[in-house]
């Protein structure tokens, strides 16, 4: 019987049109361009303004474009699954907003919230439903709107993030092709180093929580930097190794794109050179869950059918994780 593999079919993102600059924010808080360049790679992100426009917002135009491009009708779509951190509301789910946006009806759909690494882990999951052959075709998205949860007083996290959304369709392939191998990890003690403390049941929003700024991102830099840089390394390298690929197998390191010198040391770790590096964080930031498919989205064209690509990512939580695959198209 021939082994049905989840593959990549296409992909689409979509990221607001307004630009908050490094200049901008020099504006806001105590920071230079050069600075935030020299120590995070960014230049620029793109904000989501407006009354009542979140993150379904992105990720329904990402996912129409994505059915346009791949000549995919909404009733066709057996389930979408959307990595998110922030969702528009607590319920219903981000999931469920984008179906009704984009006239997908009557399907399965939810949400993922593992942080930066929710994308790598909503494919994994979409493409168990692929190759269990329950689903034919299964939409992850990756968006977030982290402008909603940024302290812009805050200098150390404000020159981090920016918002947008990425979509990748996910079909069965009999030809060796997509999914190879993942790898996911956690660990719940890095908790209070990168969290959101306030809003949830643990803290509902009071008077205190908003005046402690508990809704905000709360990001103890030197301590996720430090995790980061060795758990993304591990794990790509980890998985390379038991998949017998050199540097000079890959193709593409995709990276989660929340700091350029964790970018950098995972490269150097897996041997593989610049060139081979989806690199798109001087024009967006971080933009959490959608930065993977924006790369892919980005570096489109470059692909190839067959092309080796090592995904990986770090995120709040913990939560880091790597993926395997062999482009489709």
């Amino acid at each position: 019987m021939t082994k049905i593999i989840a593959a990549i079919t296409g992909v689409q993102g979509y990221v607001p049109e307004e630009v908050l600059t490094n200049a901008d924010l020099a504006k806001i808080v105590d920071t230079t361009d050069e600075w935030i360049i020299s120590r995070t790679g960014i230049k620029e992100r793109r904000i989501l303004r407006g009354e009542g426009q979140g993150t379904s917002v992105m990720g329904a135009e990402a996912v129409k474009k994505l059915l346009e491009k791949t000549n995919t009708k909404p009733e066709e779509v057996d389930l979408l699954i959307c990595a998110t951190v922030t969702p528009d509301h607590f319920f219903p789910s981000t999931a469920n907003l984008i179906c009704d946006k984009v006239g997908i009806s009557f399907n399965a759909s939810y949400d993922i919230a593992a942080a930066c690494s929710g994308f790598l882990n909503a494919l994994v999951t979409g493409a168990m439903f692929i190759e269990s052959g329950r689903y034919k075709k299964v939409i992850v998205v990756g968006a977030d709107k982290m402008s909603a949860i940024v302290d812009y007083t805050d200098r150390s996290t404000c020159v981090l993030f920016g918002d947008g959304a990425g979509a990748v369709l996910l079909e069965p392939s009999t030809d060796g092709l997509g999914l190879q191998d993942f790898i996911l990890k956690s660990d719940g003690s890095g908790a209070n180093h990168l969290i959101q403390k306030g809003g949830g049941s643990a803290y509902p929003p009071t008077h205190e929580t908003i005046d402690n700024k508990w809704h905000h991102i709360h990001q103890e830099g030197q301590a996720v930097f430090k995790f980061a840089v060795t758990r993304m390394a591990d794990v790509s390298a980890e998985i390379m190794e038991r998949n017998n690929l050199s540097g000079d197998d890959v193709a593409f390191l995709v990276p989660h794109q929340a700091n350029k010198r964790i970018i950098d040391a995972t490269a150097n770790r897996m041997g593989v050179g610049p060139e081979k590096v989806m690199l798109n964080i001087h024009k967006y930031g971080n933009t959490t869950a959608a930065t993977i498919p924006l790369c892919l989205w980005d570096y489109e064209s470059q692909l190839k059918k067959g092309d080796n690509l090592i995904l990986a990512a770090f995120g709040g939580g913990f939560t880091w994780g790597s993926v395997y695959l062999k482009w489709a198209y």
